[in-house]
C-alpha cells in the first residue's frame, strides 16, 4: 500500500463510479495523503476534489489524462498540476465525446452479429453521457441470462481467466485498437497532447506504460523524447520487472517518476486505492513534482 494515488477516476470519466467527494472520502479512509483525480479527457472533477480535500486534510494534484495516439499506438498521457479552467480542455472533451456517442449503435450492432443479447435501454441508461462502452456491453450482457453459455463471455464470467476486472477485460479484448469490435476513435496525437499540457501550465507524464507500451525500447524512446518529463512507474498493471525497466528508463531520462492505481470501481473491481507497492519511493515521488514546479 501507499500514502499516494496519483491516477484515480470519478463519475466524469465514462467509466467511474464515484463523485469527486467520494473518491476523497475513500483515499482519506484508505490512509492516502495525497491524491489525483485524472478523470479521461475532462477536468470537471478538480474544483470539487480540491475542496473536498482542503475540507478533509488532504493534498491533491489538479489532473486529467488524455487520449492520444503516438503513430498507430494509442496512449494515455497524465497532465497533472493543469490550469482546469484552459477552454481547450472542455472542447476537446465535447469534441470526443461527440464521437464516443456516434460510435454506440455500429458498437451494439456488431454484438448483435456474435450473437449476444443486450437490452439496449438498459446500455443506454448504464452508460455515461450517452455512449455505451465495451464495458457498459458486458455488465448488461453478463447480467442477461439470454447469454447463458454464449462462448464470447465465457472468460468473463466467475472463475474465467479474464474475471479479475471482467467489464475493462471484455473492452481490452474485444473493443480496443486492433481488436475485433473496434470503432475507431480521432485522438489528438501524442504532441498535441503534451502541447496542451503544458501550455496549461501542467507536467505530462506517461500513464500505465506497461500497458500499451509495453518493453519496446525504441518504440518508448520515441515517444519519450517528444517532451514526456515523468513516467508512472508504479501501476497496478506493472509487475516488479516491469517496474524496473521503468524506473530506469526515468533515470536514464532524468524524468520523474509517479505512481497510480487507476482506480475506477466497478470497471475494474481487482483494483483499490493506493494498492501499489512503491518500493518506499513515495518521498522520491513527492521530491521529483515539486522539482517540476507542482504544487500541492
Amino acid at each position: 500500500m501507499s500514502w499516494i494515488d496519483l491516477h484515480m477516476h470519478s463519475v466524469f470519466s465514462n467509466d467511474g463510479d464515484f463523485t469527486p467527494e467520494e473518491l476523497v472520502e475513500k483515499c482519506q479512509k484508505a490512509g492516502i495523503r495525497l491524491m489525483a483525480i485524472a478523470d479521461h479527457n475532462s477536468c470537471k472533477a478538480v474544483q470539487a476534489e480540491m475542496a473536498e480535500a482542503k475540507k478533509r486534510g488532504l493534498s491533491c494534484i489538479s489532473a486529467i489524462e488524455l487520449d492520444c495516439s503516438y503513430g498507430d499506438v494509442d496512449l494515455h498521457v497524465l497532465g497533472y498540476g493543469i490550469d482546469a479552467s484552459n477552454s481547450r480542455f472542455a472542447e476537446l472533451e465535447e469534441n470526443l465525446a461527440d464521437e464516443e456517442r456516434a460510435s454506440s449503435a455500429p458498437r451494439l450492432q456488431m454484438m448483435k452479429e456474435r450473437g449476444l443479447v443486450i437490452d439496449e435501454k438498459k446500455a443506454y441508461d448504464l452508460a455515461h453521457y450517452g455512449y455505451v462502452t465495451g464495458e457498459v456491453i458486458a455488465e448488461v450482457a453478463l447480467a442477461d441470462p439470454r447469454n447463458d453459455g454464449h462462448p464470447m463471455l465465457k472468460e468473463y464470467r466467475p472463475g474465467g481467466s479474464r474475471s479479475d476486472n471482467p467489464y475493462v477485460n471484455f473492452y481490452w479484448d474485444w473493443c480496443a485498437k486492433g481488436k475485433e469490435i473496434y470503432i475507431p476513435i480521432h485522438f489528438i496525437s501524442l504532441q498535441e497532447a503534451i502541447d496542451l499540457i503544458r501550455s496549461s501550465g501542467g507536467v505530462p507524464v506517461l500513464a500505465h506504460p506497461g500497458n500499451n507500451v509495453k518493453e519496446k525500447d525504441e518504440l518508448l524512446d520515441g515517444i519519450l523524447k517528444c517532451g514526456i518529463e515523468g513516467i508512472e512507474v508504479y501501476s497496478t498493471y506493472h509487475s516488479p520487472e516491469q517496474e524496473k525497466y521503468y524506473r530506469k528508463k526515468a533515470n536514464d531520462y532524468h524524468l520523474a517518476i509517479t505512481c497510480g492505481s487507476d482506480f475506477h470501481g466497478k470497471t475494474k473491481p481487482s483494483i483499490k486505492l493506493g494498492v501499489m507497492d512503491c518500493d518506499g519511493e513515495e518521498d522520491r515521488i513527492v521530491e521529483g513534482l515539486r522539482g517540476l514546479g507542482i504544487k500541492f
